[in-house]
């Protein structure tokens, strides 16, 4: 019967198998550190499994980081995309494997397809297991080599397998079945392994979503989706059940949303994971967004602030009493520029409150409080609770009803210093917006300090970006706002570094107006948005385009990802050109 051996390929010449250890390889390369390593080998004898399984598990490693390594101690290549099966026809093995059930092959997480050379290639869960290679070598009639590849992939392959070979069964979905499916280790290790993938690659959100015969996997990089995995629907609800029960989550309700919490260690990272299931028509949507516990950006230096504007909104943060309010859509980076502030500030001389829902970061000699609507602990009540505790500063998550904008203002005009955050388009628009909440426009005038509206820009690729033109008017209105600074215009190319997109990370524009007298008599006179905006464009504030011109200018961004991101609603022709430098 013709066999290869299981860990050798005879066609591909390459070295023997290491003799070393994976966990020393590892430890040698700096991808674990040699705690995490002892933890991992004091587990085994308990849980089982392989050291590096262990290690993803734990969140010390990302399944990325330890293939590589462990294809260099096997000797056994990893699987490339040009080696995927083609179509399910591939995996009808037919007289080469007589006699091995389909159920075998999914038991033991195995696949096997047809290759372009003619021969076999397999994956497994565990390609060392003894009893595997032992069925293998004496069941398969054909040449046949291993192949690495990751859980998720692997799940994909078995699953593609058993639908190529038998037809799908129904399943039952009770309660315990649908604990069983979230505890099975090929879903741990799918989760964790997406989880790890997500930290790696600095995504800030993992969107699981499905469709009408599959479901697929996005992650939110630098502010844009990406597709990575799509699998087919049959493993939805191991997966959801997977995420709702490490959640905290009713794995039986699907009919009504939900939110969860965990804190887990990801690539070695402590980190906050919030997630939130919506039913859909064909499932439940789940997010779960990565929120870092260990934040080195946070601080207002690396925001990205123009020197003129950080100086500025350093006073601010020094005022003795009034609102500072930081507005922008959702995911433009409000709360990170609030926490940065709470930080410059806190010196321990005062008492820093805040009222969140959630607490996203956890910040040290903070009292940070959780509101919770579902009980009645709302906003207002949490924020009349935390002014009898003698606060200095209080942060408030967001303003979201009158109540809410009216205890702030009572709270400013009785000398502490408030800081909140609005959904509004830009800065101006935070006094209409109050004033539309219900708020008087003299309570409005006399409590907010001043506004900062806000976006993010991804930053170009320093390993691919290459020099480019740009149209002769936005050059003149880069050479107004920096005049006598040498442009670097730059475009967006794609590499490997930054995985082809050409943006790595992300920066901060901004625009920031201070309330002086004659912009609280326009907000008293409710004067429209376009007036306040000419008035502080005449005081030399950047609008959050201008701010995004200069950052293109320099060379941090492209001038595309610019009008992406501020599109042209946010200013009128009366607007443009009207800032002082």
């Amino acid at each position: 019967m013709p066999t290869t051996d299981a860990f050798r390929d005879p066609s591909t010449p390459r070295g023997a198998p290491s003799p070393r250890r994976l966990g020393d390889l590892l430890v040698e390369r700096r991808l674990v550190v040699p705690a995490d390593l002892a933890r991992a080998l004091s587990l085994q004898p308990q849980i089982g499994g392989r050291v590096g399984q262990i290690l993803v598990r734990l969140g010390a490693l990302s399944e990325e980081a330890l293939i590589p390594v462990l294809s260099e101690q096997l000797a056994m290549p990893v699987l490339p995309a040009s080696e995927w099966p083609q179509d399910n026809e591939a995996f009808r093995l037919g007289d080469a494997a007589p006699g091995v059930a389909v159920d075998w092959w999914v038991d033991q997480g195995v696949a096997a397809w047809r290759g372009a050379a003619g021969g076999l290639l397999v994956v497994a869960r565990d390609p060392l297991d003894a009893t595997v290679n032992e069925v293998l070598e004496k069941r398969l009639a054909a040449p046949w080599q291993w192949r690495l590849a990751r859980a998720q992939d692997v799940e994909r392959l078995v699953d593609a397998f058993q639908r190529a070979n038998r037809s799908g069964e129904s399943e039952d979905d009770d309660v315990g079945h649908l604990r069983e499916l979230a505890e099975e280790a090929p879903v741990i290790e799918l989760v964790n392994s997406l989880l790890a993938q997500a930290m790696d690659r600095s995504a800030s959100d993992i969107h699981v979503e499905p469709e009408e015969d599959s479901f697929s996997v996005r992650f939110r990089i630098d502010g844009v989706l990406h597709p990575v995995l799509q699998l087919p629907l049959s493993r939805f609800a191991a997966v959801a059940s997977r995420v709702k029960l490490i959640s905290g989550m009713d794995i039986a309700e699907r009919r009504l949303p939900q939110d969860g919490r965990l804190s887990a260690r990801v690539s070695g990272k402590e980190v906050d994971v919030r997630a939130s299931a919506v039913p859909g028509v064909h499932g439940e949507s789940i997010v779960m967004r990565l929120l870092p516990k260990e934040r080195e950006d946070l601080s207002l230096d690396k925001l990205g602030f123009e020197p003129r504007d950080l100086a500025r909104f350093r006073r601010w943060a020094a005022e003795p009493h009034g609102i500072v309010l930081v507005t922008g859509p959702t995911g433009s980076g409000k709360s990170t520029t609030l926490y940065a502030t709470l930080e410059s500030i806190n010196d321990r001389e005062e008492k820093i409150i805040t009222v969140e829902d959630p607490v996203e970061y956890r910040v040290k000699g903070i009292t940070q409080i959780q509101a919770n609507a579902e009980i009645g602990y709302t906003f207002a009540r949490a924020l009349r609770a935390i002014l009898r505790q003698d606060p200095d500063v209080v942060m408030i998550g967001e303003i979201r009803d009158r109540e809410t904008a009216e205890i702030a203002i009572q709270a400013a005009l009785t000398g502490h210093l408030v800081f909140s955050t609005l959904h509004t388009n830009d800065a101006v628009s935070a006094f209409t917006r109050l004033v539309d909440m219900g708020v008087e426009p003299f309570l409005v005038a006399t409590s907010v300090r001043a506004v900062q509206a806000q976006r993010l820009l991804r930053r170009l690729c320093t390993a691919c970006a290459a020099p480019a033109d740009v149209h002769p008017d936005i050059a003149a209105t880069a050479a107004r706002l920096a005049p006598g600074e040498t442009p670097r215009w730059r475009k967006a190319v794609g590499c490997p570094a930054c995985q082809g997109t050409g943006y790595r990370g992300r920066v901060g524009i901004y625009e920031l107006v201070d309330v002086d007298p004659e912009l609280q008599g326009l907000v008293m006179q409710r004067a429209s948005a376009g007036e306040m905006r000419r008035h502080a464009s005449s005081k030399g504030s950047l609008t959050l385009r201008e701010d995004g011109l200069l950052k293109a200018l320099r060379g941090l961004t492209t001038v595309d990802e610019v009008v992406r991101i501020t599109g042209a609603a946010l200013e009128t022709a009366d607007d443009v050109g009207a800032s002082a430098p």
